[in-house]
């Protein structure tokens, strides 16, 4: 397969009030979403944040459209094959009626759920939208695959890009730090090396991602990728030839 590249795209930033944070102060988090170059088309995701006058009281965030988004990695919506969203809360489907009839795939249960259950997300950024819903693991181009990671909502998922070299995955906000990531990758180690209880629970899901030995993650709400180390080794791996690159 040619390269398939992976970019973040920022969409802004908001400011996390402290009665959220649990520090006892406000906390700026980023709004970032991925765009992922294929040699049969290019996949936006996430699409940023929506507004209303109450949401933007709240969370005071500092807005970067779509198409600004896009324009400043040499990108546009019309370039755009197909979308994904990893959830529907607000902050990560806010530019999908910019994208017009492109499909944007979101899990079954995910878009039940926004679309029946008050308060979920701003009901106006789901209307209008062409949803392809998927029911489980579903490859949408070859070799790119959206995964079931639930967790923050029960329908989140993750994007995987499968090489021979290890896989690259855009995991949304299945992870708010690369903190809570490194435990459980270190909790799903310790289970695979059969050391005794007790030992952290982790989500099921996890073993399967960890299996597909990723060599870089991406998170909807960190700026720099995570690296894991190699199990060989122990210590973080470096690129293992061309297959895929970041921006």
């Amino acid at each position: 397969m040619a390269d398939v590249t992976v970019r973040r795209v920022d969409f802004g930033y908001f400011v996390r009030p402290a009665q959220e944070t649990g520090t006892g102060g406000p906390r700026v988090e980023p709004c970032l979403g991925y765009v992922i170059g294929h040699p049969q088309g290019m996949i936006l995701f996430d699409t940023g944040m929506g507004s209303r006058p109450e949401v933007d009281a709240h969370y005071r965030p500092r807005r970067v459209g779509v198409r600004e988004a896009l324009a400043a990695i040499g990108a546009q919506v019309s370039d755009i094959g197909l979308a994904a969203n990893c959830h529907l809360h607000f902050d990560h489907c806010g530019g999908n009626q910019l994208l017009g009839q492109i499909p944007v795939f979101v899990q079954g249960i995910e878009l039940d759920t926004a679309r029946q259950t008050p308060d979920y997300t701003l009901p106006e950024l789901i209307e209008g939208s062409r949803f392809e819903r998927a029911e489980g693991e579903v490859e949408v181009l070859p070799g790119v695959f959206l995964m079931p990671t639930p967790g923050h909502t029960d329908g989140h998922q993750s994007l995987v890009v499968r090489q021979r070299d290890g896989a690259v995955i855009v995991a949304g906000q299945s992870h708010d730090t690369a903190t809570q990531y490194a435990a459980d990758q270190l909790a799903w180690r310790a289970r695979r090396d059969g050391h005794d209880q007790p030992l952290p629970d982790i989500p099921t899901w996890v073993d399967a991602l960890q299996r597909l030995d990723p060599r870089v993650v991406y998170f909807a709400g960190l700026t720099a990728p995570v690296r894991p180390p190699d199990p060989a080794a122990g210590t973080p791996r470096r690129a293992r030839g061309r297959s895929t690159r970041r921006g």
